[in-house]
């Protein structure tokens, strides 16, 4: 926690309970420390006297206390959430910057502000009001996710080339057929493949197996050779980094990139994301229920599975439309 040195005690121990307790990637303690951050620091302009144009990021916020934050009203918070919907610059550092940012990214900081009361309210009992318990997020756009069409999913298999192309073909393969996330894959150690499936280490630590079929088996087995040959600094993982590391996240975001262009599709449009998304779809295009394909996912909740639901109604009825009969009409004989 010292890269966190800049904030004070209560938000540091706010970030250790979710880090060790509760077990959260450290992605979601970044986003916490980095939103809540930015809340208090609003806070404090607003109750300071300093000029307005202060910007936040010469705010010291390292002395608030449980006191400060007792006198945090609705008001507060509303300010805030009005704060970033108008007036926070999205690209500071442009000569031109918008300003307000997406509701997207206000819901996700005010979902910060309602995990760091929920902690102050009910985990540790620091305060009796929860100023944020009733509010409601911004509404969002729904839409559904982006994901490769089977002849664009051949594609991209077929395109895979170059002097890691087992490696990666081996990865894409389990993006598509397992829906792992890019955490989840890099996470993979040696002894975490059987023979039909892989153990997954999901969000809050959770284990999970994933079943694969022998088309990914076999590209597995393919790296394997070549992996077996390699001594890494973390030799317990699968997959290893030109230079004898564990793979990372970023890189494995690039190696999905370079693939989709090889393939001739538009990376700015995939990622490895999306092959999450793509393997869930052909899941359910194959007949696999819902109820399993959330467990095959790791999605501690079926709401977030029921979206490939709607692609799936979304590709039945093109294909309803696409049937030659469904431009007949005889309406005659139906008088």
């Amino acid at each position: 926690m010292q890269r966190y040195h800049d904030c004070p005690q209560i938000l540091r121990e706010f970030l250790i309970y979710h880090e060790n307790i509760k077990g959260q990637s450290p992605l979601t303690i970044q986003e916490y420390y980095l939103d809540l951050r930015m809340f208090l620091r609003f806070v404090r302009l607003m109750r300071c006297d300093m000029p307005m144009k202060t910007p936040l990021e010469d705010i010291d916020i390292k002395d608030v206390d449980i006191n400060f934050i007792r006198e945090i009203e609705s008001a507060d918070i509303f300010d805030f959430l009005a704060y970033l919907a108008n007036d926070r610059a999205i690209n500071p550092e442009s000569v031109a910057p918008d300003y307000g940012i997406s509701p997207a990214s206000r819901a996700r900081k005010l979902s910060s502000i309602k995990s760091f009361y929920k902690y102050l309210t009910v985990r540790t009992k620091q305060l009796e009001e929860n100023p944020v318990a009733e509010l409601e997020y911004p509404k969002l756009r729904k839409s559904l996710p982006k994901y490769l069409t089977m002849e664009q999913s051949s594609a991209l298999l077929q395109a895979v080339s170059g002097p890691n192309e087992k490696r990666d073909y081996a990865i894409l393969m389990l993006f598509l057929n397992c829906g792992i996330r890019r955490s989840e894959l890099v996470g993979l150690n040696l002894t975490d493949v059987y023979e039909d499936r892989i153990r997954v280490v999901g969000k809050g630590n959770k284990e999970r197996f994933v079943y694969f079929g022998y088309a990914c088996r076999k590209a597995i087995d393919a790296y394997l050779i070549e992996r077996n040959k390699r001594e890494l600094t973390d030799n317990r993982a699968l997959f290893g980094s030109r230079d004898n590391n564990r793979i990372s996240v970023t890189a494995v975001h690039r190696l999905v990139k370079k693939a989709l262009l090889q393939a001739g599709l538009d990376s700015t449009q995939f990622s490895a994301h999306k092959l999450r998304h793509t393997a869930a779809t052909m899941m359910l295009s194959g007949g696999v229920d819902v109820k399993t394909v959330q467990e095959v996912l790791g999605h501690e909740n079926l709401n977030t599975t029921q979206i490939y639901t709607h692609i799936e109604n979304t590709e039945l009825k093109i294909a309803a439309e696409a049937n030659p009969l469904s431009k007949l009409d005889f309406s005659d004989k139906m008088e």
